[in-house]
């Protein structure tokens, strides 16, 4: 009977996870898609790394929100309560941007995004700025927006038929992760035979313009395998390396820049 129990148990956390994982990221992405379109690349244009609808980065940032929005904070008075909860969510969002963003720096040598020009920032990955929006995002989840994922997550188990359409989900995310990354090894592959670091906005920006020019279908999905074509990655390097200064011996790797914060 317990280990039955059990069994339940981590099977409801899992499929949790994996729900909360496909909300977060998705919700993410049209965040994203959104912000560029309006703020900073001014046009439609895929906001991450994966060929799909999903940012992993904001399903990784549901999970931690939802636990911690699910923390029992009943023996703190009620303001420290509201101050210890929104200052561990500024915390824990701004760790997960900076370790998101040094994996991919360091393992793929491409910054998903950069905060060089931002005041207070580290490396480009984080900065007081984004650290002030995500603790403000994160706290509106948590004292508006969570009971509404807590009811779908009950909802969901109500309704365990839809875990179908779930597993259907993981199961492309596990396709497009490989698929990305292949194309990324690419990317990797030419920043680490040009000691630079570059930065994806960027050059999905050169491959939209290239594409534009060449009267190429491409909306969003800018990273894909036309960007493995010998000619389209020979026009677009030589257009990012207009904008990116070679590293001189001895220091690190320098990075892709463009001027804008994201």
């Amino acid at each position: 009977m317990r280990g039955r129990r059990r069994d339940v148990f981590v099977i409801r956390t899992f499929l949790t996870l994996v729900l909360l994982f496909y909300l977060g990221g998705t919700l993410g992405w049209i965040l994203e898609l959104f912000y560029r379109r309006i703020f900073s690349a001014k046009k439609w244009m895929n906001p991450g790394f994966l060929v799909g609808p999903c940012l992993p980065l904001y399903g990784f940032g549901l999970w931690v929100l939802y636990g911690l929005a699910s923390i029992d904070f009943s023996s703190v008075p009620p303001v420290p309560r509201v101050f210890v909860r929104v200052l561990l969510i500024g915390v824990a969002m701004t760790v997960i941007e900076y370790i998101a963003g040094k994996i991919f720096i360091v393992g793929m040598h491409v910054k998903l995004w950069d905060y060089s020009q931002k005041w207070g920032n580290i490396e480009g990955i984080i900065c007081p700025e984004f650290s002030l929006y995500w603790t403000l995002l994160g706290a509106f989840y948590c004292y508006v927006i969570h009971p509404i994922f807590y009811h779908i997550v009950n909802w969901f188990f109500d309704n365990l038929v839809l875990s179908f359409f779930l597993g259907a989900f993981f199961g492309i995310l596990i396709v497009d992760l490989f698929y990305s990354f292949r194309i990324l090894s690419k990317v990797r592959k030419f920043a680490a035979e040009n000691h630079l670091t570059v930065r994806l906005q960027a050059l999905q920006k050169n491959i939209a313009g290239l594409y534009d020019r060449r009267r190429f279908k491409h909306f969003v999905f800018t990273l894909r395998e036309n960007l493995l074509a010998p000619e389209i990655l020979r026009e677009s390097v030589a257009q990012l390396k207009k904008k990116l200064p070679r590293r001189k011996k001895g220091k690190k790797d320098g990075d892709a820049k463009e001027k804008g914060g994201r």
